[in-house]
């Protein structure tokens, strides 16, 4: 898989710089230490991207979730140059046969450019960490009286190793979190990037998110620890047992394919949870039938970490109201309503809805790979119940 990555991103940075070299740099200038200059960012980068992929130790495959910084500036060099190349070869057909003008097309490309330099700063340096609190409404006439109103406050993704070294971040989110008052917090899943033990010097600050009626979590497909070069399978079923247990320390209840039942006066609500149930090549460990056994017939919320779950299984044959998940991070980018995302998963971000069924995609608080958001920020839902 890093070997199929490593030739997409040596062509993102490879072919565009070879266009702007021979299109612009020669023309520009004969002196050959400029046009030397020119070439050296992007092979420091591509000496990077080689050691990554192909050189990288085991102890550096663990930490590169939060160390590779330098990869933000792969996309710093490489992406405004992407965007000038196509502006000015889409203009070139324009000035061939209309006989209309460069310069448009070359200003509209260092226009667009600049603006990417902007956004990949602000992503990287301020985004990450610009935690957004969303109000959520969920309406149905299933909901028992007692519960309406009830708020549930959703976190996911939180992908702790990558905020080693940003305790303060990882604080500030808990008391974001609590001063929201909710009665419940869920948590949807890849709680970790590889192993347990990056939750060392954040279990003292996660201890502190509380709600009415506790913290529940599921695992995602992080937690598994399938992206670790583990020493042997024993080793990896035995970090999942100190993931489970660090939980229960926090005062987390996992629902590993299981069910709780909250109860509000007289009246009561099914909250379930799978082990992540995802689509090839994500592992799937969920048992939906075996989680909600005893519950039917009552209001059923079901925390799953991936979402795709939701058309595959939740929605034919279940009869689950609301599902809770994560996974996506909308891919730590999005312009509005848009994220490119939605070209993976249809259902990336936000509620949907079938009738009176609902699911909720929450965009997570970390990040894997490039240290970077811009518009789909850190998220902390805040859901409330409505009949």
């Amino acid at each position: 898989m890093l070997q199929r990555l490593f030739i997409f991103l040596l062509l993102f940075l490879i072919l565009p710089d070879i266009y702007l070299y021979l299109r612009f740099i020669v023309r520009l200038t004969t002196k050959r230490w400029l046009r030397i200059l020119y070439w050296i960012p992007t092979t420091l980068i591509l000496a990077g991207l080689v050691y990554l992929v192909f050189f990288a130790n085991n102890p550096f495959s663990e930490s590169h979730t939060r160390d590779i910084g330098w990869y933000s500036v792969f996309f710093l060099f490489a992406a405004p140059k992407l965007l000038l190349a196509l502006c000015t070869v889409i203009g070139i057909p324009f000035h061939k046969w209309l006989r209309a003008p460069r310069i448009p097309f070359i200003c509209t490309g260092l226009t667009l450019a600049v603006l990417c330099i902007i956004m990949i700063l602000y992503g990287s340096f301020i985004g990450r960490s610009q935690f957004e609190v969303k109000e959520v409404t969920y309406s149905s006439p299933r909901l028992p009286q007692a519960f309406d109103g009830y708020r549930i406050v959703q976190l996911s993704d939180l992908h702790i190793g990558s905020w080693i070294g940003n305790a303060p971040d990882i604080e500030r989110m808990v008391n974001l979190v609590n001063a929201q008052q909710p009665d419940l917090i869920v948590f949807t899943g890849d709680l970790v990037n590889h192993r347990a033990k990056e939750l060392d010097g954040f279990q003292e600050i996660l201890v502190r998110l509380k709600a009415k009626d506790g913290v529940y979590s599921i695992l995602g497909n992080h937690d598994y620890g399938p992206y670790f070069r583990w020493k042997s399978k024993q080793e990896q079923d035995d970090n999942l047992i100190d993931l489970e247990q660090r939980q229960a320390a926090m005062g987390w209840k996992l629902l590993n394919n299981s069910h709780s039942i909250l109860i509000q006066g007289n009246d009561s609500i099914a909250l379930i949870g799978v082990e992540n149930e995802g689509e090839p090549p994500f592992s799937q460990h969920g048992d939906l039938a075996g989680a909600k056994a005893g519950t039917d017939g009552m209001f059923q919320i079901l925390l799953s970490h991936n979402p795709t779950h939701w058309r595959r299984e939740v929605l034919p044959k279940s009869d689950v109201d609301l599902m809770l998940a994560g996974h996506t991070h909308a891919m730590q980018l999005q312009f509005g309503s848009y994220s490119p995302s939605v070209y993976v998963y249809p259902e990336w971000g936000g509620m949907y809805l079938e009738g009176t069924r609902g699911l909720y995609v929450n965009v997570g608080i970390g990040y894997v790979g490039l240290p970077f958001r811009f518009g789909a920020w850190p998220e902390i839902t805040v859901l409330t119940l409505r009949r």
